[in-house]
């Protein structure tokens, strides 16, 4: 029988009127039992009192649990073992060992919980899949393809500021991983300046400009130029003038197609090149009441916010393109320069793009 019927002292009683002459047979019809079980209640309790039977059993449930507690400890040492040549760090993947522990290895969930350090919540819990998650996949994907430097971040912030998306950065995170989207850091040999100067932070529209050039080749080797003018408040590309050939009558007349749409700065800054230091470019800023202001000789970071749109120019559209003739450059620098300023997140400007800086502080 799984649980006997009878108490310590009921048992006790019996084998007492057996004692005292009554018939095992007589005994075992009063109390439905068989002579078996009579027996084993004998040889098992014979000569014990209630308080000695009690702390016997006792004793034998303290036993069975320690062997039970000894087994599953060194079932869980073994698994642990095992498992140590994996890397167990993440609670998904200790989720994972603890399912294996539990369905190849016969372990308790309770045990296999404790050997791997997670909840039995952690260990029941399945996640359910959204429907969102798979819009937030569909336009990490698109936005990869079309703009291949961008990274996790300026992704984020593209949905989040200019999409107005609310998704959570570390949901959106989590499916980027995924995706494996991850660009690879390359790391960078930086100079440490012992007394930097800092930049001059304009503080309105049209206070400072920066302008800078840079050159590329055609599919036939021809050398061409850029011509870059940004506005230093709220980082905005002016004006890329495109040419194989760029004097400085043709920055002039560049910078004043941007004077008639945008309006005219109170400063210039630009680095000691023969197209700004000719008496041209004096007489029309002095004419248009224009303070120019050179970089100290190789001090490119003197002009930094301009160096950091070349950069960005350089490594989202210019170096990716073999271009077979300047329309071509023109017209994709026409559609790259609307897009950084009305759908690319910029980083100094708190993930926000230039037109909406350019909104804030109207």
């Amino acid at each position: 029988m799984k649980k006997s019927r009878f108490t310590d002292s009921q048992i006790i009683e019996a084998l007492k009127r057996v004692e005292a002459g009554l018939a095992v047979p007589e005994l075992c019809r009063e109390l439905g039992i068989s002579t078996a079980t009579f027996y084993k209640w004998r040889s098992k309790f014979g000569g014990m009192d209630t308080s000695l039977m009690t702390r016997m059993k006792e004793l034998e449930e303290e036993n069975r649990r320690l062997r039970k507690m000894y087994v599953e400890e060194k079932l869980k040492a073994e698994v642990v073992t095992e498992a140590l040549a994996k890397k167990v760090v993440k609670p998904s993947r200790r989720r994972e060992m603890a399912h294996w522990a539990v369905q190849d290895k016969g372990l308790a969930i309770r045990a296999a919980c404790q050997a791997f350090d997670i909840s039995q919540a952690c260990y029941r819990y399945e996640a359910k899949r959204k429907s969102e998650d798979d819009e937030i996949a569909d336009w990490l994907l698109r936005l990869t393809d079309n703009h291949r430097n961008w990274g996790f971040g300026l992704c984020f912030l593209y949905l989040r500021n200019v999409k107005g998306f609310a998704w959570n950065h570390k949901r959106v995170y989590r499916i980027y991983r995924e995706l494996e989207l991850n660009l690879r850091i390359k790391p960078r040999k930086r100079l440490v300046r012992e007394k930097p100067q800092p930049l001059s932070v304009p503080e309105a529209i049209n206070q400072v400009w920066s302008m800078d050039f840079m050159h590329d080749q055609l599919e036939d080797g021809r050398s061409f130029r850029l011509f870059n003018v940004i506005d230093d408040f709220n980082r905005e590309a002016l004006g890329i003038e495109i040419a194989f050939s760029l004097p400085s009558l043709r920055v002039i007349r560049a910078l004043t197609q941007i004077i008639s749409c945008r309006g005219k700065p109170q400063t210039i800054r630009c680095d000691n090149g023969p197209e700004y230091l000719s008496a041209a470019i004096e007489s029309w800023a002095k004419a248009w009441g224009i303070q120019v202001e050179r970089i100290e000789p190789g001090k490119p970071q003197h002009n930094a916010y301009v160096e950091r749109f070349n950069r960005t120019v350089r490594y989202e559209w210019l170096s990716e393109y073999h271009w077979s003739d300047l329309e071509e450059v023109r017209l994709h620098a026409t559609k790259w320069m609307w897009q950084c300023n009305h759908e690319r997140p910029s980083m100094a400007l708190g993930g926000i793009t230039p037109k909406q800086r350019l909104a804030m502080a109207a």
